[in-house]
């Protein structure tokens, strides 16, 4: 196999919790080096469930200092100069008591590409406010999007504000490392959540820029085009996207309702988005006399887009899922959720290994990275400085 596209990257990261971890792991899938400075707590995460940080932290080095004592602080500086990448998401200005903010490191280190990720990014009057995902999808819309009509709003069922600002933060880092390429210079990126929430509105967000018009929840209901919402069928559900004319004339014929595309009502995607609810009547008691399985294979011949709702067990014991290999095996039983890179044709996304123990890579990263081994080494630890090795 092909080295991996970021084979020889050197990234620290500072950062903790979701956003700018994935971002880190992201980068190590692709074959950079990960170095995880730690608290001498450890990642907020590892206290939630080893599920958690499992899923965002594979193929890192854990090193644990205490950025409170100046030696810390000086130890975290001399790894940043030898780095490519600097991921953090402390509040604003944190970083600046400590000389790792990125003015300060870049006078030494130019090249080097600093990641913020924070609430709601360094300007503005929000910019000292600490910002969660479930408080951006609050802030930003997004939960007045989700959730049933008569009910309250609701947070989408994943921390999705954290995993698109990893993805914007890794696609930032990519330009900014193809731009070092002609300018020999880094930079710095701000990114914000609220700003990603915003992003992430998409037509929702279009739709009142242009029409000035606040679209509202509908449960499972896509509001662009109809019939497209989940049904009850006799054993589970399904839900089914029909967004042509020529798709739903195939779908009507195949559930045995023939005039049904030539009525006025459903004659066009509009009409139908109109008369959602006249359709929906119609088509729900045709839907709970079949099965899952018979609609499922129903609208496959017909060459109609219809699935069943599986929850996360089904959908990982899903046939595709093994096809595509989306679970990657670390051995000792660990199974983590694969890098969907992993089909690039030369060099595909790859776990480098499993997600680090806490500090267990003390030892090799002083000594490779800093020359600092034996009594010095011990020296740090007793001092509170660096973690105690795990063994």
């Amino acid at each position: 196999m092909s080295s991996q596209p970021l084979s020889g990257i050197k990234v620290l990261d500072l950062s903790r919790v979701l956003a700018a971890p994935f971002a880190g792991q992201m980068l190590s899938d692709l074959g950079a080096e990960v170095i995880k400075v730690e608290s001498m707590g450890g990642d907020d995460t590892r206290t939630w469930g080893t599920h958690y940080f499992r899923a965002i932290n594979r193929g890192k080095k854990s090193i644990a200092v205490n950025l409170k004592d100046p030696r810390g602080q000086e130890l975290v500086r001399r790894l940043a100069l030898r780095s490519d990448i600097l991921l953090e998401n402390f509040k604003v200005g944190d970083l600046a008591r400590y000389g790792l903010d990125y003015p300060t490191l870049s006078q030494s280190n130019p090249g080097l590409i600093y990641l913020s990720v924070t609430g709601f990014g360094q300007t503005g009057p929000r910019s000292s406010q600490p910002g969660y995902d479930t408080i951006i999808q609050g802030m930003t819309g997004i939960m007045t999007l989700c959730g049933e009509p008569d009910r309250p709003p609701a947070r989408a069922g994943l921390p999705m504000v954290d995993i698109m600002s990893g993805m914007v933060g890794s696609v930032g880092i990519l330009a900014a490392l193809h731009e070092r390429g002609r300018s020999g210079m880094g930079q710095h990126i701000d990114i914000s959540l609220f700003d990603v929430g915003i992003m992430m509105l998409v037509d929702a967000g279009q739709d009142y820029l242009d029409h000035d018009h606040v679209q509202s929840r509908l449960g499972g209901i896509n509001r662009n085009f109809s019939p497209g919402q989940p049904f009850q069928t006799n054993d589970g559900w399904v839900t089914l996207a029909v967004a042509t004319n020529d798709q739903f004339r195939r779908m009507c014929n195949a559930m045995a309702l023939p005039d049904l595309p030539d009525d006025p009502r459903f004659v066009d995607n509009t009409a139908r988005v109109t008369n959602r609810a006249e359709l929906s009547a119609i088509l729900a008691p045709k839907f709970a006399a079949g099965s899952t399985r018979e609609w499922e294979a129903c609208f496959k011949a017909a060459m109609v887009p219809l699935s069943p709702i599986f929850n996360v067990a089904e959908a990982f014991a899903e046939e595709q899922s093994a096809a595509r290999n989306l679970v990657w095996n670390m051995g000792n039983s660990l199974r983590l959720i694969a890098n969907p890179l992993q089909h690039m044709s030369r060099t595909p996304a790859r776990p480098v290994g499993p997600p680090p123990e806490w500090n267990q890579d003390l030892e090799s990263i002083l000594r490779d990275e800093l020359a600092i081994e034996g009594n010095e080494l011990q020296e740090l630890v007793d001092a509170g400085v660096l973690g105690k090795p795990l063994h």
